[in-house]
C-alpha cells in the first residue's frame, strides 16, 4: 500500500478529509519552501504537492504561473528538486506529490524518471496534460511504484470518468471550476453537483479530491460536506508565501494550515 493509499484508511478511521497543499519548489527560493513544508507540517497537511516549474503550465492561473517563472529563473531544475525532496523526506513521512507537465518525464524516460523520483521520496504524480489515451508507457512505468492521479472537471462523461478512474490510484482530481487554478471568488453549484455525480460513478473506488479555486477554510468545510474525500488549497498558499516575510513564513503557514485542517474534520 502506498502512503497516500495509507493516509486516505488513516483519516477515514478517524472521520476525517485529507487537505492537501500545493505549493512550487523554488519559489521564492529553496530555504522558503523548506519553512513552508515545515509549517505545512505542523499545521496538520495530509499530503503535499510539489509544483516542479515548466515553461509553459497550460492548467495553471497567474498565481502558479508567476512562481513557475520565479522558480525557473533561481535556477530549479530537476536534479535540485530530487536533493531537496530528499531532505523534506528526511523530516516527514507525509505524502508527497509531484505536479508537473509531461514533457518533463518523456524527456528523461519515464521509467528513469519515476524511478529516480520515487528514489528521492515522492509516492505519486498529477501530470494535468497527460491524456488517458497517451498514458499506458507512463502508467506501465508507475506500476507497483506510484501513484497516478488522473484529472477530470464538472462536464467529463460518465464514460471517460469511468475510464480515467481505471487508470487512477491514490486518489481522482476533481477540478472545481472551468478554466484555470487560481483564487476564484464563490463556490459554484456545478462543482457541489459534480462532487456528488462522480461518487455515484466511482462507488467508492477510489477517494475525490476536488482542487482549483479553493481558497478559504469556508470553501474547504462547502466541499467536504458536499462529499470530497480530499481538498487541495493552492494557489492561497502561494499568495501567503509571496507576501509573507521569510522569518515568518513557518509560523503563518502552520496558522493558515490549521485553520483549514480544522474544516475537514466531519
Amino acid at each position: 500500500m502506498t502512503r497516500i493509499k495509507e493516509k486516505f484508511a488513516e483519516l477515514e478511521a478517524k472521520n476525517q478529509k485529507a487537505l492537501i497543499s500545493y505549493i512550487m519548489v523554488g519559489f521564492p527560493n529553496e530555504k522558503s519552501t523548506l519553512l513552508t513544508v515545515r509549517g505545512l507540517i505542523k499545521g496538520g497537511i495530509d499530503i503535499i504537492e510539489l509544483g516542479f516549474p515548466f515553461s509553459d503550465p497550460l492548467a495553471d492561473g497567474p498565481v502558479i504561473q508567476n512562481a513557475s517563472t520565479i522558480s525557473l529563473e533561481k535556477g530549479t531544475k530537476i536534479e535540485k528538486f530530487f536533493t531537496l525532496v530528499k531532505k523534506i523526506r528526511k523530516e516527514t513521512d507525509i505524502p508527497l506529490i509531484l505536479m508537473t507537465y509531461t514533457n518533463i518525464l518523456y524527456n528523461k524516460g519515464y521509467t528513469k524518471f519515476i524511478s529516480e523520483a520515487k528514489k528521492s521520496g515522492i509516492d505519486g504524480f498529477i501530470l494535468p496534460d497527460m491524456s488517458i489515451e497517451e498514458s499506458k508507457e507512463y502508467l506501465q512505468a508507475a506500476k507497483n511504484n506510484a501513484d497516478t492521479i488522473f484529472l477530470i472537471s464538472p462536464n467529463t462523461s460518465k464514460s471517460r470518468i469511468q475510464k480515467i478512474t481505471k487508470a487512477s490510484s491514490g486518489f481522482l482530481y476533481l477540478v472545481a471550476v472551468f478554466g484555470t487554478t487560481g483564487i476564484k471568488s464563490g463556490i459554484k453549484k456545478y462543482s457541489l453537483d459534480a462532487i456528488k455525480n462522480v461518487k455515484k460513478l466511482t462507488k467508492g473506488k477510489i477517494p475525490i479530491g476536488i482542487g482549483f479555486g479553493v481558497s478559504t477554510p469556508e470553501d474547504v468545510k462547502k466541499y467536504v460536506n458536499a462529499g470530497a474525500d480530499a481538498v487541495i488549497v493552492g494557489s492561497a498558499y502561494l499568495k501567503l508565501i509571496e507576501k509573507t516575510p521569510q522569518n515568518q513564513l513557518e509560523s503563518k503557514i502552520a496558522a493558515f494550515t490549521k485553520k483549514l485542517k480544522k474544516q475537514t474534520i466531519t
